[in-house]
C-alpha cells in the first residue's frame, strides 16, 4: 500500500478582512476530501516572528512548520496579492527554514481585488521558491476580483472553480508523488 502523501497549506497574510482566507479554506476542504492525503492548514498569523530578526537560525523556535516541512512531500502557498508582490510575514516565515524544502513542489493559490487573480504575486514569488529549493508546479489556481467569488459565510459562488482546482490538484499530487520517489530513489547531496 502506497504511504499518503503530506500536503501542507500555508496562508500567507496577516491583513485584517483578508478575503484570501475564504480562498485558503476552499482550497484546504478540496485536498483534505483527496484519498491518500493528508492535509495541514498554517496560517502566517499564528507565526509570532521576533521583530530584531528572523531567518533559518529560528527555525527551532517554529517546531511545527520544520516538522511539517520535513515531511512534507509538497505544498500550496495561498498568497494574495499587494501592489505587485506578496506579504513580508510570507516571505519571513518561509525563510525560516531551507533544506526541508529541497526538491518538493509547490502550487500557488493567488488572490487578488482586481482582474490579474494574484498572477503577478506568483511570479514575483517563483524566484523566491526556486532559491528554497522548491519545485514550482505549472498549473496555478487563480482568484480574481475575490470579493466575487465567495459569500460572507466563506460559500464558493463561481462553480467553474469546482474543476479548476481539480487540474490544480492532480498536478500538485502527481509532483508529489513523483518527487517523493525521485527524493527515497535518486541519490542527491541534499537528501539522504
Amino acid at each position: 500500500m502506497e504511504k499518503e502523501l503530506f500536503i501542507p497549506l500555508i496562508l500567507g497574510t496577516n491583513r485584517k478582512d483578508r478575503k484570501s482566507e475564504a480562498a485558503a479554506k476552499w482550497v484546504f476542504g478540496k485536498l483534505s476530501e483527496r484519498d491518500g492525503v493528508e492535509a495541514k492548514y498554517f496560517d502566517v498569523r499564528d507565526f509570532h516572528l521576533p521583530t530584531d530578526d528572523y531567518g533559518t537560525g529560528l527555525a527551532s523556535q517554529f517546531p511545527e512548520w520544520q516538522s511539517a516541512m520535513q515531511h512534507a512531500d509538497g505544498l500550496i502557498i495561498v498568497t494574495p496579492e499587494y501592489n505587485h508582490g506578496y506579504p513580508g510575514i510570507l516571505k519571513s516565515v518561509l525563510d525560516l527554514l531551507l533544506k526541508e524544502y529541497i526538491h518538493k513542489p509547490v502550487s500557488f493559490v493567488g488572490v487578488s481585488a482586481g482582474p490579474w487573480g494574484g498572477t503577478r504575486v506568483i511570479e514575483a514569488m517563483l524566484p523566491v521558491v526556486r532559491e528554497l529549493g522548491l519545485a514550482a508546479t505549472f498549473t496555478d489556481l487563480n482568484f480574481p476580483k475575490i470579493g466575487s467569488k465567495f459569500d460572507e459565510s466563506g460559500e464558493l459562488l463561481d462553480t467553474a472553480y469546482e474543476s479548476r482546482v481539480t487540474g490544480f490538484l492532480d498536478e500538485l499530487l502527481w509532483m508529489s508523488k513523483t518527487l517523493r520517489w525521485g527524493r527515497e530513489n535518486v541519490p542527491s547531496r541534499f537528501h539522504q
